[in-house]
């Protein structure tokens, strides 16, 4: 029945798009990918502000809003990198996050509402940030951060006054903790470790007694915890332990076992829980089939939902945020054609107001509808996946964009992607897929994946692409592959590998040698190496299978044009091969457009960057992908 569903789905897609549609009208580069109009609002605790990021002379800085005010406030004025990531730490404080660059490794600054006072909290060199709780109720005036200054690889647990900076250790990493889990009194009791291969749950009763083990599984099994129920005496947890479907269960750390199942999905895995943070009661679990699915657990937040989906028709939304008294709430709508808008809804009164749209300046009705989609791989597998055509095209005989998601250990949704609809706009169709290893469809499916890096993972992607071509949708000699992180490593393999499908390639911030992949990891994820030589490969035992599947080997069989794009700050990719690689090519007379940024890290961050990216990205395939005389 399924397949019908979708073989259905994308005929009455092709149909309406053959018949119905007008062309679209050339959408400017600058307007898919420009910096939001505002973007990430949230409340402060106390439900009296609102704080944003807008931009400022091209970078997004920190703005404040007081409830009932018409004007906000710029209380930052960075010029160089915009904010990553921001909360607020109290009522009048707020901290934010940088890095240099792209470098990765975060500190974290303070700064009061009302623009005084910013300070660097964590001036540690070569020291990377991990936020633990970002507000204790018990203690506002103190956060829980993970610092890895002591050992790069792992990160300990301190306690941090964000109004003097003074900062303590709370917990000494014992070597191997990756999570640390507060219960409901804000005491440290819970802990996930791995040694790479086996994960094991870490339980005290008390904050002042040590850590003992309660389980271990191999990290094919996982229990990942999300908080203790109201009473402290049992953790709710999503679990596949025993079972191909991640489930939500309520699991007793006394005896190490799950104890209730709470909700499964027999399909697809549960994606997330969400829970009160004031009283614990479990509001929802989602899970992704082809959209994001809502699975309500209290009644009374399920009639919530119903009354906001009537407020805000036609469109998905999700709660970004919520104040402490769980009386105001900020809203974000989204759409595979929109990137939304946010309102603040104020739950006592029944009112809901409009903040800001993301990007007012896209028009919907111009961008094109993302359907989703189903074929065979060549063994067998059933592979889902995401197809948009170009509004107003005949859906025959297209030039094509194959897009693969990065990861690998992720997967595609049905959402908004500036890409996407940059490609539809421009005539492309584009076909994102979720090849085998990606997540949310089962332990089994995700561990098809491993050790197929270059093999049956790259299969997946050409059979999605032959499908294509079998389904008259896509001209075979006008099909271009684009990928960022994996992607980009996975464009690269389709040149080397399979040069008679695609016309070209564009690899954005992809590796090219899974050697170095695995031996120069950055070290604070050297506790997942054994892991990885389990999911992707060993160097050792693996070399042969290493020297396959890595593009760095095989550049002699590259002979289509490719984009290379980078930023030199990138602590994942060694620009040494990079650059090797494209002197290679160049030297053999290849077709390669290398643009590479000293500003910028792992995928580019700066408007100004992203803009001439794919402005060159358009000509690129302009020229790649038109008809043959």
């Amino acid at each position: 029945m399924k397949n019908i569903y979708y073989l259905i789905t994308i005929l009455l897609f092709c149909t309406a798009c053959g018949q119905v549609q007008q062309p679209a009208k050339v959408i400017p580069v600058e307007d898919f990918f420009r910096n939001p109009e505002k973007t990430a609002f949230q409340l402060s605790p106390d439900g009296t502000h609102i704080s944003f990021l807008q931009p400022y002379k091209k970078r997004l800085n920190l703005y404040i809003q007081k409830i009932g005010d018409s004007q906000p406030v710029r209380i930052t004025t960075d010029t160089v990198q915009s904010i990553a990531r921001y909360f607020w730490g109290s009522n009048t404080q707020l901290l934010f996050l940088k890095d240099n660059a792209g470098d990765e490794n975060y500190r974290l600054y303070t700064i009061n509402k009302d623009g005084s006072d910013s300070r660097d909290l964590t001036p540690f060199d070569n020291t990377k940030i991990a936020i633990v709780s970002s507000r204790l109720l018990t203690q506002p005036d103190h956060i829980l951060i993970g610092l890895n200054k002591r050992t790069p690889s792992l990160f300990d647990v301190y306690k941090l006054n964000i109004r003097t900076g003074k900062c303590d250790m709370l917990q000494e990493n014992p070597g191997s903790v990756l999570r640390w889990i507060l219960d409901t009194d804000e005491k440290l009791r819970l802990a996930v470790a791995t040694d790479g291969v086996n994960q094991t749950l870490l339980y005290r009763d008390k904050e002042t007694e040590p850590f003992r083990t309660i389980l271990s599984t191999n990290f094919k099994e996982n229990i990942s915890p999300i908080c203790f129920t109201n009473d402290n005496k049992y953790i709710y947890c999503i679990s596949n332990l025993g079972r191909d479907k991640a489930a939500v269960v309520k699991f007793d750390p006394l005896i190490g076992k799950e104890i209730e199942l709470i909700y499964q999905n027999t399909e697809y895995d549960v994606n997330d829980l969400i829970v009160s943070e004031r009283t614990q009661s479990l509001y929802y679990a989602n899970y992704i089939d082809w959209k994001l699915r809502t699975h309500f657990l209290d009644d009374t937040v399920k009639q919530f939902f119903n009354a906001l989906y009537k407020k805000l028709p036609g469109y998905e939304l999700t709660i970004t945020d919520v104040d402490n008294a769980e009386n105001s709430f900020l809203i974000r709508t989204y759409g595979d054609r929109s990137l939304g808008a946010y309102y603040l809804y104020n739950r006592s009164t029944d009112n809901l107001t409009k903040l800001s749209d993301v990007s007012p300046w896209l028009p919907e009705e111009e961008l094109a509808k993302v359907k989703p989609i189903q074929y065979k791989s060549r063994d067998g597998l059933t592979i889902n996946g995401y197809l948009t055509l170009p509004k107003g095209k005949d859906p025959k005989n297209l030039p094509v964009v194959i897009y693969p998601h990065g990861g690998p250990w992720t997967r595609n949704l049905w959402t908004f992607s500036p890409e996407v609809q940059f490609f539809a706009n421009r005539g492309y169709a584009v076909l994102q897929m979720n090849y085998r290893g990606s997540t949310g469809y089962g332990r089994a499916f995700r561990e098809a994946g491993y050790k197929q890096w270059g093999l049956k993972m790259q299969d997946d992607i050409n059979d999605g692409a032959m499908w294509l071509v079998n389904q008259g949708i896509a001209d075979s000699s006008r099909m271009a592959i684009y990928g960022f992180s994996f992607g980009g490593y996975v464009a690269l393999n389709a040149l080397v590998k399979t040069p008679q499908m695609y016309r070209c390639a564009v690899d954005y911030s992809g590796f090219t040698n899974v050697f170095t992949y695995i031996k120069e990891i950055p070290p604070y994820y050297k506790p997942f190496l054994n892991m990885a030589y389990e999911m992707v490969g060993n160097p050792e035992t693996d070399a042969e299978y290493f020297k396959e599947v890595s593009p760095i080997f095989h550049t002699d069989k590259i002979t289509q044009p490719l984009l290379v794009v980078h930023g030199k700050k990138d602590p994942r990719i060694n620009m040494n091969e990079v650059n090797q690689l494209v002197k290679d090519l160049k030297k053999r007379g290849v077709d390669v457009t290398y643009i590479l940024k000293d500003n910028e890290g792992h995928g580019f961050k700066n408007e100004e960057n992203k803009l001439a990216f794919y402005k060159e990205l358009e000509q690129f395939l302009a020229k790649n992908l038109q008809k043959a005389n």
